[in-house]
């Protein structure tokens, strides 16, 4: 039979310029045994959101992000060359909401136990899921410093609701496995929060910085000033991007959206500083639901966050 001419297989048949080269292209499927700088890893697991949430679609939306930008950053004046190494996501049990939390732990436990990556990159999910992320984390590097860019404080009790997105920081210092001067949190919104968790969050000595804080003192300063400090408590900080610590105006794809937020900028710029500091190991990025995005409007800034972050890392 005489070959059809001009056909590709299916998702391959995209224009190519043969100068410019995909962030997509960057994503490289791990095999044991592989190592790199960066590795990705996708935790979709929404269920435990207090709100509706789609969250779960989230790991594939920003891995197709990825594809509507070059590598290349002018700012440097180079490309990123260096492969992503990607890990896949982990399978969810449909009905099994706790369950899913403890193989997500397990999972991540044995993510970073390979050793495969220098920097990694961690892909929700909402919120509940940088419990077991964080957890095996700690586990796997010892004390470890958290930033949380984050609308809400993520303090509630389990009591009410159980392990849910709301939950995950509360957890994480009942277990042990972080203190309360290991968590600095950045863009704590007003009207959005509980007089509770709020006086929680100072009995237990986190970090809090408001959006007003952010205003006044600028994110640069804060982030030199509590990089600095968690750097001499720990060797290793974990980055954990609530996306919702956007305005409403640059993430509506978040369950969770809201006025008075933080513009995507400001926090771009945030995470290329964060990365600069050699102790800045990883980043999840969680409460992206693409069923609710405009145009992946939501899913196009984790993407680039997550190009900031290796940006930074070039400096």
């Amino acid at each position: 039979m005489k070959p059809i001419r001009h056909l590709q297989p299916a998702g391959e048949a995209i224009f190519k310029d043969r100068y410019t080269t995909k962030a997509k292209e960057m994503l490289t499927s791990w095999h044991a045994g592989m190592t790199g700088d960066y590795a990705v890893v996708g935790l979709p697991l929404s269920k435990p959101s207090i709100s509706h949430s789609g969250a779960s679609f989230a790991p594939g939306a920003i891995r197709n992000a990825l594809q509507g930008f070059s590598t290349y950053s002018g700012e440097l004046g180079k490309d990123l060359t260096t492969s992503i190494l990607d890990f896949g996501d982990f399978y969810m049990d449909p009905t099994d909401v706790i369950g899913n939390q403890h193989r997500l732990y397990e999972g991540m436990t044995d993510v970073y136990a390979t050793k495969a990556s220098a920097n990694w990159f961690v892909l929700g999910g909402d919120h509940s899921i940088s419990h077991a992320s964080i957890r095996a984390f700690t586990e796997q590097y010892g004390d470890v410093g958290v930033i949380q860019f984050d609308a809400h404080h993520d303090l509630r009790n389990t009591t009410d609701g159980g392990p849910t997105n709301g939950t995950p920081f509360r957890r994480l210092l009942e277990d042990g496995s972080l203190k309360g001067e290991q968590l600095v949190q950045i863009g704590i919104r007003d009207f959005s929060n509980a007089k509770a968790y709020d006086q929680f969050a100072k009995d237990n000595g986190i970090q809090v910085y408001t959006m007003q804080d952010v205003l006044s003192q600028s994110l640069h300063s804060i982030l030199e000033k509590e990089l600095l400090r968690l750097s001499k408590l720990t060797s290793h900080i974990y980055l954990s991007l609530d996306m919702d610590v956007l305005d409403q105006a640059f993430a509506p794809g978040c369950p969770a959206i809201g006025p008075g937020g933080m513009d995507s900028m400001t926090l771009l710029q945030g995470i290329d500083y964060a990365a600069q500091r050699k102790e800045v190991k990883a980043m999840d990025i969680v409460e992206i639901d693409p069923t609710i995005d405009i145009r992946h409007m939501t899913s196009k800034i984790a993407a680039y966050a997550m190009l900031q972050y290796m940006k930074g890392k070039q400096r």
